[in-house]
């Protein structure tokens, strides 16, 4: 779905025909060329999308279809539920993996529907197995090891036992085994390499399969890192894949929000819940339609800030769960009134600066941008 921008300035007013208070605008364009810068430097690895919590809080149908159309093959949710909701909207030829594997019952819908389990444990690898047994059918799967992270993953202690219930299960077809790195954003941390020598001791005992271990971060450590398949996530939707390096990704994702009321206050004023903030002059302030309920942490009081025309208006008192409360004193009078759209996110103000004043990570903010903003797709 492609929907023209009426307006893409900082700072404007709202159509005002979609009744909404604010307005999340998804560049596919730009998605679509961060898949391919993410898949040459990968080359020659097969690169494959994370659209798990639907796409990142971006549309994983939307998503999907586009990278699709730029050759993407391989999709990773995280639970079943959302490979089901994703199936109908691409062709049989894309694979749909769930890495959380799956929860005991749901075995034979998967089957039917064509999704792949990323089994995590012998356990996960018992339950398929016998599904694909009542079947009849082989069913396909792939295998995800913990080299390190002590999260997912079928463990050190577990290893020989799962080989040996390979040879044995007759119904099950292994595509290729997986791990997932911890670190992949700190090139310096010595962790990288630890897991990938891990991944190697694995791949020695599980010898004739693809591997893949690398997501957005670990595209970005070399090729050793690559494998036969990368997996990249927040990369794709603009977020930065190593610390403390200029992004090399474009922005996919840009939030503007409508002003509700403006006012101004004297000196002495208590701004929000608590009396957070009180003002040592004369302040003009204007009350914005989003809030923690939306996604924007209650961290941010005090701390974050929106944009108009390039101009930096700091949030006062407390984030609240509808509305934030911003000085807008730096704009000239009148500027900013009911219905004008200030930026949140956008050419001022990345992911990884409001995750900074939020004290978080860039997949928080973006996971938690809410359903209440007007979505655009262009």
């Amino acid at each position: 779905m492609d929907i023209t921008i009426l307006d893409r300035q900082p700072c404007h007013r709202s159509p005002g025909t979609e009744g909404m208070p604010g307005y999340l605008t998804v560049d596919l364009a730009a998605l679509a060329r961060n898949y391919e810068k993410l898949a040459t430097a990968a080359a020659p690895a097969r690169t494959a999308a994370v659209v798990k919590a639907d796409a990142y809080g971006l549309g994983a149908e939307q998503v999907a279809m586009k990278l699709y159309a730029h050759g993407c093959r391989h999709f990773f949710v995280a639970q079943f539920g959302e490979a089901l909701r994703l199936r109908p909207c691409l062709p049989l030829d894309a694979d749909i993996f769930v890495l959380n594997g799956l929860q005991p019952g749901n075995e034979r819908a998967c089957a039917q529907a064509g999704i792949v389990p990323v089994v995590n444990s012998l356990e996960q690898l018992q339950h398929w197995s016998r599904a694909g047994q009542s079947l009849n059918s082989r069913l396909r799967t792939v295998v995800q090891f913990d080299t390190g992270m002590s999260r997912l993953g079928v463990p050190p202690n577990e290893r020989l036992a799962l080989a040996e219930a390979l040879q044995d299960a007759g119904f099950i077809e292994l595509l290729f085994i997986m791990s997932h790195l911890a670190c992949a954003d700190d090139v310096e941390s010595a962790q990288n390499n630890a897991q990938l020598a891990e991944m190697s001791r694995i791949a020695a005992e599980f010898p004739g399969f693809d591997i893949c271990v690398a997501n957005s971060g670990g595209i970005f450590l070399g090729d050793a890192y690559h494998c036969a398949l990368v997996r990249p996530g927040i990369a794709l939707y603009g977020g930065a894949p190593t610390a403390g390096i200029q992004n090399p990704m474009e922005a996919v994702v840009r939030l503007d929000v409508a002003v509700v009321q403006t006012r101004s206050v004297p000196a002495g004023a208590s701004v929000g819940y608590s009396g957070g903030h009180v003002t040592t002059a004369e302040t003009r302030l204007a009350t914005i339609a989003a809030g923690y309920a939306d996604g924007l942490p209650r961290s941010l009081s005090g701390k974050g800030a929106v944009y108009c025309d390039g101009n930096r208006l700091p949030i006062v008192g407390c984030v609240s769960m509808d509305s934030i409360t911003v000085d807008i004193s730096a704009l000239p009078e009148g500027q900013l009134r009911l219905g004008t759209l200030v930026e949140i996110l956008g050419p001022n103000q990345t992911l990884e600066d409001v995750a900074r004043d939020a004290g978080t990570i860039s997949y928080e903010i973006l996971t938690g941008l809410g359903s209440r903003y007007g979505r655009r797709y262009v």
